[in-house]
């Protein structure tokens, strides 16, 4: 059981890792274009995506379903 504990959160946090550099990119674009980037909405709204994909992992992940 420790093991599988222990893949689900490798798991999940490269998903959610993957996800707040994603969310980071996008704001950080979306910010450019008006030539203002406020890094508080940047981290604010990547941590968010990061909580919130490990919230989504817990529904199961793909990449740990047995063959």
């Amino acid at each position: 059981m420790k093991e599988k504990i222990k893949k689900w959160f490798k798991a999940a946090g490269i998903r959610a890792i993957k996800t707040i550099a994603q969310t980071a990119i996008a704001t950080i674009g979306t910010s450019a274009v008006i030539n203002e980037v406020n890094w508080k909405i940047v981290l604010s709204a990547s941590l968010l995506a990061g909580i919130l994909s490990l919230l989504t992992s817990i529904a199961g992940l793909p990449e740990l379903e047995e063959k």
